[in-house]
């Protein structure tokens, strides 16, 4: 541990550099228990210690590699990436013409549509809300588009994933590698665009690779803990925590 602060010190000073550690940890649980939730949880812890267009960079390293560790780990990768591939070329596409125009974005803006794509994230999971759609190209489509705008402003492209992979109504282990799979393929659209406007810089390198490292110990442990804890109450729970801290978000991004 002392090691890891004296490298993170490089950039951060080491009371910043617990909280970010603490925030990777947790953000890997909740992702290893529910297989989502964490660019929403490190978004909204970040900002609370820097702004937006830092967060972002910071956590796509992590972000990225944890959803191909995810993807890879489902049955059947290959025929996931075949029956999902319009909606993750849509993601990945928006999202790059969205990030492109980040430092063109007010602060208050991104922050208002961090708090935003978590409410939404929360809402329709919480009531029950779900829209059946087949396997027809046209809602992925859409559903690629919106999510792509979504994530392109606050990299948590959650809700229009959720809420479509729900309207198929597919399986749990179809959706785990889903996910990882779509959110794989628009976190490398979003790497794309952070590194052509100049927000991947060195410096972020280093605390975000140990981010990756204690997000990946997070994610194990919510792997064996989904299988012990009752993971709908836990969902329920954490998405009632979504919905509080996207609402304050958007309070503090107005007044």
């Amino acid at each position: 541990m002392n090691i890891l602060a004296d490298l993170f010190s490089l950039t951060y000073p080491l009371d910043t550099f617990i909280l970010i550690t603490l925030a990777f940890l947790l953000a890997g649980i909740i992702k290893g228990i529910l297989g989502m939730g964490m660019p929403a949880i490190l978004m909204v812890i970040l900002t609370l210690m820097m702004p937006p267009l830092e967060a972002i960079p910071l956590i796509l390293m992590p972000m990225l590699l944890i959803n191909v560790f995810q993807f890879f780990r489902s049955p059947e990768p290959a025929v996931t990436a075949r029956k999902f591939s319009v909606f993750a070329f849509f993601t990945f596409t928006v999202i790059i013409l969205v990030a492109f125009n980040l430092k063109r974005y007010p602060e208050g803006f991104l922050l208002a549509s961090i708090g935003v794509a978590m409410v939404l994230f929360a809402v329709p999971s919480l009531f029950g809300w779900r829209f059946t759609v087949g396997p027809n190209p046209f809602w992925q489509a859409l559903g690629g588009t919106i999510a792509g705008m979504i994530g392109g402003l606050s990299s948590v492209w959650s809700p229009p994933v959720v809420m479509y992979l729900m309207g198929r109504n597919i399986g749990k282990d179809e959706f785990v590698g889903a996910v990882g799979y779509i959110f794989m393929v628009g976190s490398i659209g979003l790497g794309i665009a952070l590194g052509s406007i100049h927000l991947l810089t060195a410096e972020l390198f280093l605390p975000s690779m140990v981010g990756l490292g204690v997000s990946l110990l997070g994610f194990r442990i919510g792997e064996d803990l989904r299988r012990k804890i009752n993971t709908e109450t836990f969902r329920k729970l954490i998405l009632i925590a979504f919905l509080l801290m996207g609402s304050r978000l958007v309070l503090v991004s107005i007044f």
